[in-house]
């Protein structure tokens, strides 16, 4: 029903800032939520930001709260996630995550659509 396509991930230096980009299509009925996991290797899934659609209410985990931003341009259906001050621990795949509502986001809920995932590199 809903199809996510992450761009935006690539190398950069420590301190350095990268802006992810999820381009959203398809239809699909209560979809109100949306936001971003990442996994780097060895490593579970881990939530990093969640937002309403509507831009009502955003979450974030507190290894990156005050350094990355979520938001989204609702009539291009795309989210994405501004990183600044990144560091090598932020090294992972980053996927882009959209459903029901933010609990569901955060929860990694089985009825979210999810994104291919792309690499996002920070050197020291």
């Amino acid at each position: 029903q809903v199809q996510l396509v992450e761009s935006g991930g690539g190398l950069v230096q420590a301190g350095g800032s990268l802006r992810l980009s999820c381009a959203a299509s398809g239809r699909a009925f209560n979809i109100y939520a949306m936001g971003w996991f990442r996994q780097a290797p060895g490593k579970v899934r881990e939530f990093v930001a969640a937002s309403t659609w509507s831009g009502g209410s955003t979450s974030y985990a507190d290894s990156v709260r005050g350094r990355f931003t979520v938001s989204r341009n609702n009539a291009k259906n795309t989210m994405y996630l501004q990183m600044n001050s990144l560091k090598p621990e932020d090294t992972a795949v980053y996927y882009c995550v959209t459903g029901v509502s933010s609990w569901d986001i955060r929860q990694g809920s089985e009825s979210n659509y999810w994104g291919q995932g792309t690499q996002v590199t920070v050197s020291s």
